[in-house]
């Protein structure tokens, strides 16, 4: 069956705009800026939903995706092109939250209670109103357990991967994706 008309233009421009980014990020490894604007544009919205998922905070989220993008000007010369440039951009946002995480020392989910990590900053009460929507059940999880289960649950990196990125055991990681995920049930009422 052949596609519509329609649809087969959809298709043209998709492969259109993809060729137009590839073709941007080889000018902005030799070093065209305006090539690099290019692929700011096509990428910027991805890699700040990223951030925002993974800090829970508007304004750090806005803030690291300048940073992962001055990371990716200064070592776009190290994309080879064996994977997609979205997954290695993405790998590097990845990696730039997590070494502000860390930068900031504000991982204490190891002195962390299930019990706090359930009940949150509120109260019961607050706790058992209107169903929460998943971005403020996250936003209430301890940046631990926030990064390992967006990281496993939603990115797909395994356990050892994690445990590559954030430095934490395999082990830790997969305990932290067990409370993350019992919290949310909790939360959100599953």
């Amino acid at each position: 069956m052949r596609p519509r008309a329609s649809e087969s233009s959809r298709i043209t421009t998709e492969a259109s705009k993809s060729e137009r980014i590839d073709d941007a990020v080889r000018r902005a490894r030799q070093g065209d800026v305006s090539a690099f604007e290019i692929v700011y544009h096509a990428h910027a919205a991805r890699i700040y939903a990223l951030c925002r998922r993974m800090t829970a905070d508007d304004a750090q989220a806005r803030d690291l995706v300048q940073d992962v993008f001055v990371r990716a000007w200064e070592r776009l010369t190290t994309f080879r092109g064996q994977s997609a440039f979205a997954t290695w951009l993405h790998r590097l946002g990845v990696n730039v939250v997590l070494e502000q995480l860390r930068s900031r020392k504000r991982d204490d989910t190891r002195h962390t209670d299930v019990g706090d990590w359930i009940a949150g900053p509120g109260s019961i009460g607050d706790r058992l109103d209107a169903r929460m929507d998943l971005d403020a059940a996250l936003a209430r999880l301890p940046t631990g357990a926030r990064t390992v289960f967006l990281l496993h649950d939603i990115d797909g990196y395994s356990h050892e991967e994690i445990s590559q990125m954030t430095g934490i055991a395999a082990g830790t990681a997969r305990a932290q994706l067990w409370r993350a995920r019992r919290a949310l049930m909790g939360m959100l009422e599953i």
